[in-house]
């Protein structure tokens, strides 16, 4: 990820903010029509956890300017999320759902080099939640 990568995706999620309600709705209907099965792992209220989503993607956004505290938190994120049982190759489904709703919340302005951007920084989060679930896998392996 290139520091214009990060202001890229910095700006583009400003423009998905005041539209955050819908972007999560139309998120969660791609990404359960992509793959149903995924439906079971969300529990909870579908909206509060849209809000969650929005929430937990802002913070991300964010902290791309101190990527040193950002990535134990996205590590123990991933953690949780291994605990709730997503898998790894969910990563890629959700990567897919991810953009295709970025595309249609931006329209004109989900540009080739925005929709790279997010791919790179998709993949750096991606890559570091799995990390911590692995990790928070092995720590649960170990014999007290």
């Amino acid at each position: 990820m290139t520091e214009k990568q990060k202001i890229l995706v910095q700006e583009s999620f400003e423009k998905v903010r005041p539209i955050a309600e819908i972007a999560a709705d139309l998120f969660y209907k791609r990404l359960f029509t992509i793959d149903p099965s995924l439906r079971s792992l969300f529990r909870g209220d579908h909206k509060e956890q849209g809000r969650k989503l929005m929430h937990m993607l802002g913070l991300a956004v964010k902290g791309l300017d101190n990527v040193n505290q950002l990535i134990p938190a996205v590590e123990e994120l991933g953690r949780r999320h291994g605990n709730y049982g997503v898998r790894d190759e969910h990563y890629e489904t959700v990567g897919g759902a991810l953009l295709w709703t970025l595309e249609r919340g931006l329209g004109e302005h989900f540009t080739q080099d925005v929709k790279e951007a997010w791919i790179a920084v998709y993949e750096v989060l991606a890559l570091t939640m799995q990390r911590g679930a692995r990790h928070g896998a092995a720590a649960q392996s170990q014999p007290a």
